[in-house]
Protein backbone atom coordinates (compact mmCIF):
# COMPACT_ATOMS: atom_id res chain seq x y z
CA UNK A 1 0.00 0.00 0.00
CA UNK A 2 1.90 3.34 -1.07
CA UNK A 3 2.53 5.53 1.85
CA UNK A 4 0.36 8.66 2.41
CA UNK A 5 2.44 11.84 2.23
CA UNK A 6 1.94 14.53 4.74
CA UNK A 7 3.32 18.20 3.81
CA UNK A 8 5.10 20.45 6.15
CA UNK A 9 3.11 23.33 7.66
CA UNK A 10 3.91 26.39 5.56
CA UNK A 11 6.48 28.63 6.93
CA UNK A 12 4.29 31.50 8.33
CA UNK A 13 1.82 29.13 10.06
CA UNK A 14 5.36 28.65 12.16
CA UNK A 15 5.98 31.64 12.68
CA UNK A 16 1.97 32.65 13.67
CA UNK A 17 2.27 29.37 16.33
CA UNK A 18 5.16 30.72 17.62
CA UNK A 19 3.81 34.38 17.96
CA UNK A 20 0.88 33.19 19.22
CA UNK A 21 3.07 30.72 21.92
CA UNK A 22 5.01 33.87 23.14
CA UNK A 23 1.98 35.82 23.46
CA UNK A 24 0.54 33.42 26.24
CA UNK A 25 3.90 32.60 27.68
CA UNK A 26 4.27 36.83 28.18
CA UNK A 27 0.95 36.78 29.43
CA UNK A 28 1.13 34.04 31.59
CA UNK A 29 4.52 36.23 33.25
CA UNK A 30 2.97 39.38 33.68
CA UNK A 31 -0.08 37.89 35.12
CA UNK A 32 2.39 36.46 38.10
CA UNK A 33 4.46 39.23 38.09
CA UNK A 34 1.25 41.32 39.19
CA UNK A 35 -0.20 38.66 41.52
CA UNK A 36 3.53 38.38 42.87
CA UNK A 37 3.29 42.42 43.15
CA UNK A 38 -0.23 42.21 45.00
CA UNK A 39 0.86 39.56 47.15
CA UNK A 40 4.48 40.35 48.01
CA UNK A 41 5.00 44.42 48.07
CA UNK A 42 8.52 45.29 49.72
CA UNK A 43 8.86 45.38 53.19
CA UNK A 44 9.37 49.09 52.52
CA UNK A 45 6.56 49.55 51.31
CA UNK A 46 5.06 47.46 54.71
CA UNK A 47 4.15 48.72 57.96
CA UNK A 48 5.24 46.51 60.46
CA UNK A 49 3.17 45.13 62.98
CA UNK A 50 2.66 45.97 66.70
CA UNK A 51 2.09 43.42 69.31
CA UNK A 52 4.20 40.88 68.17
CA UNK A 53 7.75 38.55 69.72
CA UNK A 54 10.25 37.76 68.07
CA UNK A 55 11.45 33.77 68.44
CA UNK A 56 14.44 31.42 67.13
CA UNK A 57 14.87 31.11 63.95
CA UNK A 58 12.78 33.99 62.57
CA UNK A 59 9.58 32.66 63.82
CA UNK A 60 7.62 35.16 65.19
CA UNK A 61 4.22 34.85 67.78
CA UNK A 62 1.61 37.57 67.01
CA UNK A 63 -0.15 39.00 70.39
CA UNK A 64 -2.66 40.79 68.58
CA UNK A 65 -5.48 38.54 69.67
CA UNK A 66 -6.25 35.26 72.00
CA UNK A 67 -4.97 33.62 69.04
CA UNK A 68 -1.48 34.19 70.14
CA UNK A 69 -0.44 32.85 66.29
CA UNK A 70 3.47 31.42 66.23
CA UNK A 71 4.16 32.28 62.53
CA UNK A 72 7.18 30.52 60.53
CA UNK A 73 8.88 32.81 58.18
CA UNK A 74 6.96 34.00 55.17
CA UNK A 75 3.46 32.39 56.52
CA UNK A 76 0.85 34.53 57.77
CA UNK A 77 -1.47 34.15 61.02
CA UNK A 78 -5.04 32.93 61.57
CA UNK A 79 -6.51 36.50 60.06
CA UNK A 80 -4.51 35.80 56.86
CA UNK A 81 -3.24 39.94 57.34
CA UNK A 82 -0.31 39.63 59.10
CA UNK A 83 2.65 38.02 57.66
CA UNK A 84 6.10 37.07 58.91
CA UNK A 85 9.12 38.36 56.69
CA UNK A 86 12.45 37.13 57.83
CA UNK A 87 11.39 37.38 61.27
CA UNK A 88 9.57 40.55 61.41
CA UNK A 89 5.48 40.89 61.81
CA UNK A 90 4.38 42.92 58.62
CA UNK A 91 0.80 44.07 58.70
CA UNK A 92 -0.60 43.60 55.12
CA UNK A 93 -3.88 46.15 55.37
CA UNK A 94 -2.14 49.15 56.76
CA UNK A 95 -3.89 51.85 54.84
CA UNK A 96 -5.02 49.59 52.47
CA UNK A 97 -9.15 49.88 52.68
CA UNK A 98 -11.14 47.63 50.79
CA UNK A 99 -14.14 49.47 51.52
CA UNK A 100 -15.07 52.96 52.86
CA UNK A 101 -18.60 54.04 52.97
CA UNK A 102 -21.00 57.12 54.80
CA UNK A 103 -23.33 54.96 56.68
CA UNK A 104 -26.15 56.38 59.41
CA UNK A 105 -24.60 55.66 62.71
CA UNK A 106 -27.74 53.47 63.38
CA UNK A 107 -26.44 50.91 61.29
CA UNK A 108 -23.38 50.23 63.02
CA UNK A 109 -25.88 49.64 65.43
CA UNK A 110 -25.28 52.44 67.74
CA UNK A 111 -28.35 53.86 68.80
CA UNK A 112 -27.21 55.85 72.53
CA UNK A 113 -24.90 58.08 70.06
CA UNK A 114 -25.75 60.82 68.23
CA UNK A 115 -28.58 59.94 66.62
CA UNK A 116 -29.16 60.92 62.92
CA UNK A 117 -25.41 61.76 62.28
CA UNK A 118 -23.23 59.91 59.81
CA UNK A 119 -20.49 57.46 60.24
CA UNK A 120 -17.37 57.32 57.90
CA UNK A 121 -17.16 53.65 57.97
CA UNK A 122 -14.11 51.64 56.54
CA UNK A 123 -12.63 48.10 56.61
CA UNK A 124 -9.31 46.35 55.24
CA UNK A 125 -10.02 42.45 53.97
CA UNK A 126 -9.61 39.45 56.79
CA UNK A 127 -10.80 38.45 60.15
CA UNK A 128 -9.63 36.40 63.17
CA UNK A 129 -13.26 34.27 63.49
CA UNK A 130 -14.71 32.04 60.58
CA UNK A 131 -18.45 32.64 61.53
CA UNK A 132 -20.69 30.70 59.55
CA UNK A 133 -23.29 33.69 59.11
CA UNK A 134 -21.14 36.00 58.10
CA UNK A 135 -22.61 38.95 55.94
CA UNK A 136 -19.81 40.49 54.62
CA UNK A 137 -17.71 37.23 54.57
CA UNK A 138 -16.67 38.43 50.86
CA UNK A 139 -14.03 40.37 52.60
CA UNK A 140 -14.05 38.98 56.16
CA UNK A 141 -12.96 35.94 55.13
CA UNK A 142 -10.46 37.06 51.95
CA UNK A 143 -6.78 38.21 51.60
CA UNK A 144 -6.06 41.07 50.87
CA UNK A 145 -4.71 39.66 47.57
CA UNK A 146 -8.00 38.66 46.33
CA UNK A 147 -9.61 42.23 46.83
CA UNK A 148 -9.73 45.75 45.41
CA UNK A 149 -8.00 47.56 47.51
CA UNK A 150 -6.70 51.52 47.58
CA UNK A 151 -4.44 53.58 49.20
CA UNK A 152 -5.79 55.61 51.63
CA UNK A 153 -3.50 56.69 54.88
CA UNK A 154 -5.14 58.03 57.91
CA UNK A 155 -4.47 62.04 57.57
CA UNK A 156 -6.76 61.13 54.49
CA UNK A 157 -8.89 59.12 56.35
CA UNK A 158 -9.93 62.12 58.75
CA UNK A 159 -9.77 64.53 55.77
CA UNK A 160 -12.17 62.98 53.73
CA UNK A 161 -14.43 62.11 57.10
CA UNK A 162 -14.50 65.97 57.68
CA UNK A 163 -15.59 67.12 54.01
CA UNK A 164 -18.13 64.87 54.05
CA UNK A 165 -19.52 65.97 57.53
CA UNK A 166 -19.26 62.90 59.53
CA UNK A 167 -18.66 63.55 63.01
CA UNK A 168 -17.64 59.90 63.40
CA UNK A 169 -15.11 57.30 62.00
CA UNK A 170 -16.40 53.90 62.23
CA UNK A 171 -14.26 50.50 61.91
CA UNK A 172 -16.38 48.37 61.01
CA UNK A 173 -17.71 45.34 58.14
CA UNK A 174 -14.94 43.16 58.88
CA UNK A 175 -12.83 42.87 61.92
CA UNK A 176 -11.27 46.45 62.57
CA UNK A 177 -8.83 44.03 65.51
CA UNK A 178 -7.35 43.11 62.11
CA UNK A 179 -6.15 45.98 60.31
CA UNK A 180 -5.61 47.20 64.35
CA UNK A 181 -2.58 49.39 63.90
CA UNK A 182 -4.56 51.21 60.84
CA UNK A 183 -7.40 51.93 62.94
CA UNK A 184 -4.98 52.96 65.96
CA UNK A 185 -3.34 55.47 63.99
CA UNK A 186 -6.45 56.80 62.78
CA UNK A 187 -8.21 57.32 65.77
CA UNK A 188 -5.27 58.89 67.55
CA UNK A 189 -5.36 61.61 64.24
CA UNK A 190 -9.46 62.12 64.27
CA UNK A 191 -8.97 62.19 68.56
CA UNK A 192 -7.08 65.45 68.08
CA UNK A 193 -9.10 66.86 64.85
CA UNK A 194 -12.71 66.64 67.15
CA UNK A 195 -13.86 63.06 65.48
CA UNK A 196 -15.37 60.76 67.34
CA UNK A 197 -14.16 57.17 66.71
CA UNK A 198 -15.95 54.05 67.13
CA UNK A 199 -15.81 50.59 65.93
CA UNK A 200 -18.45 47.17 65.54
CA UNK A 201 -16.31 44.23 66.85
CA UNK A 202 -16.21 40.25 67.20
CA UNK A 203 -14.20 41.69 70.40
CA UNK A 204 -11.87 39.09 69.66
CA UNK A 205 -9.01 41.09 70.87
CA UNK A 206 -6.28 40.82 73.92
CA UNK A 207 -6.18 43.01 77.00
CA UNK A 208 -3.01 45.44 76.05
CA UNK A 209 -3.84 46.42 72.18
CA UNK A 210 -7.39 47.05 73.82
CA UNK A 211 -6.25 49.30 76.75
CA UNK A 212 -4.03 51.28 74.28
CA UNK A 213 -6.82 51.69 71.68
CA UNK A 214 -9.30 52.69 74.56
CA UNK A 215 -7.60 55.90 74.78
CA UNK A 216 -8.78 56.74 71.58
CA UNK A 217 -12.32 55.22 70.88
CA UNK A 218 -15.79 56.34 72.10
CA UNK A 219 -18.11 54.10 71.34
CA UNK A 220 -17.70 50.52 70.47
CA UNK A 221 -20.84 47.67 69.57
CA UNK A 222 -19.25 44.24 70.27
CA UNK A 223 -20.76 41.05 68.70
CA UNK A 224 -21.77 38.99 71.30
CA UNK A 225 -22.48 36.25 69.20
CA UNK A 226 -24.21 33.36 71.68
CA UNK A 227 -23.44 32.44 75.58
CA UNK A 228 -21.66 29.32 75.48
CA UNK A 229 -18.19 28.24 73.91
CA UNK A 230 -19.92 25.15 72.00
CA UNK A 231 -21.69 27.61 70.30
CA UNK A 232 -18.60 29.67 69.16
CA UNK A 233 -16.59 26.80 68.77
CA UNK A 234 -19.03 25.48 66.11
CA UNK A 235 -20.15 28.92 64.48
CA UNK A 236 -17.00 31.13 64.82
CA UNK A 237 -13.97 28.88 65.52
CA UNK A 238 -13.55 31.86 68.64
CA UNK A 239 -13.35 32.04 72.73
CA UNK A 240 -16.46 33.43 74.56
CA UNK A 241 -14.39 34.26 77.28
CA UNK A 242 -11.82 36.62 75.40
CA UNK A 243 -15.11 38.57 74.43
CA UNK A 244 -16.34 38.63 77.73
CA UNK A 245 -13.40 40.13 78.92
CA UNK A 246 -13.10 42.63 76.23
CA UNK A 247 -16.35 44.14 77.25
CA UNK A 248 -15.57 44.61 80.64
CA UNK A 249 -12.51 46.35 79.74
CA UNK A 250 -14.41 48.40 77.45
CA UNK A 251 -16.75 49.18 80.49
CA UNK A 252 -13.63 49.58 83.02
CA UNK A 253 -12.01 52.25 80.20
CA UNK A 254 -14.92 54.22 80.05
CA UNK A 255 -16.08 53.20 76.50
CA UNK A 256 -19.79 53.60 75.75
CA UNK A 257 -20.94 50.14 74.97
CA UNK A 258 -23.96 48.39 72.79
CA UNK A 259 -24.10 44.58 72.26
CA UNK A 260 -25.30 42.68 69.05
CA UNK A 261 -26.39 39.47 69.55
CA UNK A 262 -27.71 37.60 66.19
CA UNK A 263 -30.29 34.71 67.01
CA UNK A 264 -29.66 31.99 64.57
CA UNK A 265 -32.36 29.59 64.73
CA UNK A 266 -31.74 26.16 66.13
CA UNK A 267 -28.01 27.40 67.24
CA UNK A 268 -28.52 30.09 69.96
CA UNK A 269 -31.92 30.35 70.22
CA UNK A 270 -32.23 28.41 73.56
CA UNK A 271 -34.28 30.93 75.77
CA UNK A 272 -32.13 29.78 78.96
CA UNK A 273 -29.36 30.97 77.59
CA UNK A 274 -30.61 34.55 76.22
CA UNK A 275 -31.36 34.74 79.49
CA UNK A 276 -28.13 33.82 80.91
CA UNK A 277 -26.57 36.27 79.06
CA UNK A 278 -28.81 38.92 80.03
CA UNK A 279 -28.09 38.05 83.32
CA UNK A 280 -24.33 38.63 82.85
CA UNK A 281 -24.82 41.94 81.13
CA UNK A 282 -26.30 43.42 83.52
CA UNK A 283 -24.24 42.54 86.51
CA UNK A 284 -20.86 43.39 84.59
CA UNK A 285 -22.00 46.05 82.21
CA UNK A 286 -24.99 47.21 84.15
CA UNK A 287 -28.74 47.77 83.54
CA UNK A 288 -28.40 50.16 81.05
CA UNK A 289 -26.52 48.54 78.48
CA UNK A 290 -28.25 48.67 75.26
CA UNK A 291 -28.61 45.10 73.97
CA UNK A 292 -29.57 44.48 70.40
CA UNK A 293 -31.12 41.25 69.27
CA UNK A 294 -30.80 40.85 65.60
CA UNK A 295 -32.81 38.83 62.82
CA UNK A 296 -30.75 36.43 60.81
CA UNK A 297 -31.15 35.75 56.88
CA UNK A 298 -29.37 32.38 55.24
CA UNK A 299 -25.75 33.37 54.48
CA UNK A 300 -22.53 32.41 53.68
CA UNK A 301 -22.63 28.93 55.11
CA UNK A 302 -25.87 29.25 56.58
CA UNK A 303 -28.04 29.26 53.65
CA UNK A 304 -29.79 26.05 54.02
CA UNK A 305 -31.02 27.94 57.61
CA UNK A 306 -34.78 29.91 57.59
CA UNK A 307 -34.74 33.12 58.60
CA UNK A 308 -35.10 34.09 62.54
CA UNK A 309 -38.93 33.69 63.66
CA UNK A 310 -40.24 37.10 64.20
CA UNK A 311 -41.95 35.84 67.41
CA UNK A 312 -38.24 34.01 68.48
CA UNK A 313 -36.90 37.68 69.16
CA UNK A 314 -40.18 39.35 70.36
CA UNK A 315 -39.32 36.32 72.95
CA UNK A 316 -35.76 37.13 73.41
CA UNK A 317 -36.58 40.81 73.82
CA UNK A 318 -39.15 39.89 76.79
CA UNK A 319 -36.77 37.59 78.48
CA UNK A 320 -34.20 40.53 78.51
CA UNK A 321 -36.64 43.11 79.84
CA UNK A 322 -37.33 40.52 82.96
CA UNK A 323 -34.00 40.15 83.43
CA UNK A 324 -33.80 43.98 84.06
CA UNK A 325 -32.19 45.15 81.16
CA UNK A 326 -33.82 48.98 80.07
CA UNK A 327 -32.99 49.34 76.14
CA UNK A 328 -33.77 46.35 74.70
CA UNK A 329 -33.78 46.73 70.78
CA UNK A 330 -34.49 44.42 67.50
CA UNK A 331 -33.02 44.75 64.47
CA UNK A 332 -33.99 43.67 60.85
CA UNK A 333 -37.38 43.62 61.14
CA UNK A 334 -38.91 47.00 59.17
CA UNK A 335 -41.63 48.89 61.47
CA UNK A 336 -40.85 47.10 64.67
CA UNK A 337 -42.00 49.45 67.55
CA UNK A 338 -38.33 47.54 69.58
CA UNK A 339 -36.23 49.33 66.83
CA UNK A 340 -37.31 52.98 69.21
CA UNK A 341 -36.05 54.09 72.41
CA UNK A 342 -38.80 54.34 75.32
CA UNK A 343 -38.04 56.14 78.67
CA UNK A 344 -37.58 53.37 81.48
CA UNK A 345 -39.57 55.45 83.86
CA UNK A 346 -42.12 57.37 82.20
CA UNK A 347 -42.43 54.73 79.19
CA UNK A 348 -42.79 57.54 76.26
CA UNK A 349 -41.30 57.01 72.60
CA UNK A 350 -38.13 59.69 73.46
CA UNK A 351 -36.06 58.26 70.20
CA UNK A 352 -38.35 57.11 67.38
CA UNK A 353 -36.89 55.05 63.86
CA UNK A 354 -38.17 53.90 61.08
CA UNK A 355 -35.06 51.81 59.99
CA UNK A 356 -32.42 53.88 59.83
CA UNK A 357 -34.29 57.23 60.09
CA UNK A 358 -34.52 59.38 63.14
CA UNK A 359 -39.00 59.85 63.00
CA UNK A 360 -38.37 62.10 66.75
CA UNK A 361 -36.25 62.66 69.24
CA UNK A 362 -37.54 63.58 72.56
CA UNK A 363 -34.06 63.94 74.73
CA UNK A 364 -32.83 67.28 76.11
CA UNK A 365 -29.31 67.74 77.45
CA UNK A 366 -29.51 63.76 77.24
CA UNK A 367 -32.37 63.46 79.57
CA UNK A 368 -35.95 62.28 78.88
CA UNK A 369 -38.13 65.87 78.30
CA UNK A 370 -40.72 64.39 79.46
CA UNK A 371 -40.12 63.21 82.84
CA UNK A 372 -36.44 64.05 83.23
CA UNK A 373 -34.34 61.12 83.37
CA UNK A 374 -31.16 60.54 82.67
CA UNK A 375 -30.69 58.99 79.83
CA UNK A 376 -27.26 57.09 78.92
CA UNK A 377 -25.32 57.76 76.02
CA UNK A 378 -23.49 60.15 73.83
CA UNK A 379 -25.62 62.66 72.72
CA UNK A 380 -23.44 65.44 71.82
Amino acid sequence: MPKQCVSAPPLIEIIMRKLILGILVLFILLGLALYSSLHSASNQDLKEAMYYQKLKDFVVQCHLCPRNCVIPDKKRGFCGVRENRGGVLYTLVYARPCAVHIDPIEKKPLFHVLPGNTAYSVATAGCNLRCKFCQNWDISQALPEEVESFNLSPQELVERAKKAGSRVIAYTYSEPTIFYEYMLDTAKIAKKEGLMNVMHSAGHINEPPLRELCKYLDAANIDLKGFSQDFYSQMSLGNLDSVLQTLKILKQEGVWVEITNLIVPGFNDDPEMIKNMCVWIKDNLGSDTPLHFSRFFPMYKLTNISPTPVETLERAEKIAKDAGLNYVYIGNIPGSLAESTFCPVCRKLIIGRSGYTITENNIENGKCKFCGTKIPGIWK
